[in-house]
């Protein structure tokens, strides 16, 4: 029997153009696997404001995973069995992975006095200043400002400047990941842990599954890792990551014509 497929996405630079903001190349894709009921699973930096406002424009209802591994967050009723989560809110049950945002602000700003480096990170900046660096409307802006569990930084300066910082992060006990713009500071998560926590759920709920993730960055690799069929879509300029794992796929098209040609490969023609 063909197993069923599940699809982990990450957004920006993968189902998302990295300067529009657009899925419109890759909405026929998107419909042919609602059509099929395959699961979406957002799995990005962004917030649950960002990724609310996708998944409604999309209709997708799926589980998704916010601010890189920070928590999993799962309608409820969406899996037919008890499981383990740590809290309800709103409408969902959560999953938390990363620490409380205002933990991280507090060792960032020591982190900012011990090294002397003038850093700034979404908290430092107003909704305004947000949207004129990211290209987004005010309304997205304060959707990426609403963090629960990381902390995006927009590092300036010298090397060496920057490596302090860094060097810093991970003597407080904190993890950092570079995406494809910015530098997100987390806790002891990541997209990997995640997935599967997921994996497990989605495995109870269907019996065996096959799983697909679909990445841009570094910051996807523990989320490519985790899956059986790793996909690669290109960057700007028509390059790969250098990423190397076991079975990874490297599809041709940068953002979303890359993803919908992934759909195309290993969905519709019976790969997965």
């Amino acid at each position: 029997m063909k197993l069923k497929p599940v699809i982990f996405t990450d957004l920006d630079g993968t189902l998302l153009d990295l300067e529009t903001y657009s899925y419109e190349r890759a909405l026929p894709s998107i419909e042919y696997l609602r059509s099929q009921e395959v699961p979406i699973i957002f799995c990005s930096a962004k917030t649950r404001a960002e990724q609310e406002v996708y998944r409604k424009e999309l209709q997708i209802n799926d589980p998704f995973i916010v601010e890189n591994g920070g928590a999993v967050f799962i309608s409820q009723g969406y899996f037919p069995f008890d499981f383990e989560y740590h809290k309800a809110k709103d409408s969902y049950q959560v999953i938390e992975l990363g620490i409380p945002y205002h933990r991280i602000r507090e060792i960032l700003v020591q982190i900012r006095d011990d090294t002397g480096v003038n850093f700034r990170g979404f908290g430092d900046m107003s909704a305004e200043e947000v949207a004129s660096l990211t290209n987004l409307d005010l309304g997205a802006a304060q959707r990426a400002k609403a963090k629960e569990y990381d902390e995006t930084l927009n590092l300036q300066g010298i090397p060496d400047e920057i490596n302090r910082v860094l060097n810093a992060i991970r003597k407080m006990g904190l993890n950092y990941t570079s995406g494809s713009r910015y530098c997100d500071v987390t806790g002891p998560n990541d997209k990997g842990k995640a997935t599967r926590i997921l994996i497990d759920l989605f495995n109870r709920k269907s019996g065996q599954i096959k799983t697909i993730a679909i990445g841009d960055s570094p910051n996807d690799l523990p989320m490519l890792s985790a899956v059986d069929i790793p996909v690669l879509v290109q960057k700007p300029g028509g390059t790969w990551e250098e990423i190397d794992i076991p079975h990874l796929h490297r599809v041709e098209g940068i953002g979303p014509e890359g993803w919908a040609r992934a759909v195309e490969e290993i969905i519709e023609q019976g790969m997965a």
